[in-house]
């Protein structure tokens, strides 16, 4: 019977390569010389800091580009609060890797209500579809990537 599984992993690696990309550019940027700004990935975690606000909405920007340039989703991208420290703005971002168990059950429903036989189970962090015809996997797949969901999707392990 065949299956695919629904997924949301980031790829580490291209991540990596996303910010040190940013960080190149970060140097080399006319508005950003002389100050103290950066980029600084740490377990799954992107801390940026700069002297101000708006500088932060523009490191930002160049960090999404890079993401986009690398094949990375920026949906991906879990932002936190701007902190201020002395003359430092902070702002962190985390990656969301793996499905909640709320978005999970979101998946699930979108699944069901699209009236295709297919059945449809939740497995820790990922959702299993599996269902007698193939054409019916890849519409569900087609009905997934319609849906507005605030997270990078990804389907693999697809079994014949």
């Amino acid at each position: 019977m065949p299956s695919f599984d629904v997924v949301s992993e980031v790829d580490i690696q291209e991540v990596r390569n996303a910010v040190d990309q940013a960080v190149r550019e970060l140097g080399t940027r006319f508005d950003f010389r002389g100050v103290d700004a950066g980029f600084e990935l740490s377990d799954e975690r992107i801390q940026i800091h700069a002297e101000e606000e708006f500088q932060l909405g523009q490191m930002l920007d160049i960090l999404r580009d890079k993401f986009t340039r690398r094949g990375v989703d920026v949906r991906a991208l879990d932002p936190g609060d701007v902190e201020a420290s002395g003359k430092q703005k902070r702002q962190s971002f985390g990656l969301k890797q793996g499905i909640d168990k709320d978005s999970a059950r979101k998946i699930v429903k979108l699944i069901k209500d699209s009236k295709l036989k297919v059945q449809s189970q939740i497995q820790g962090d990922q959702v299993r579809v599996t269902g007698k015809k193939r054409d019916d996997l890849q519409e569900v797949i087609a009905a997934l990537k319609e849906a507005e969901l605030d997270m990078p999707l990804e389907f693999n392990n697809f079994r014949d």
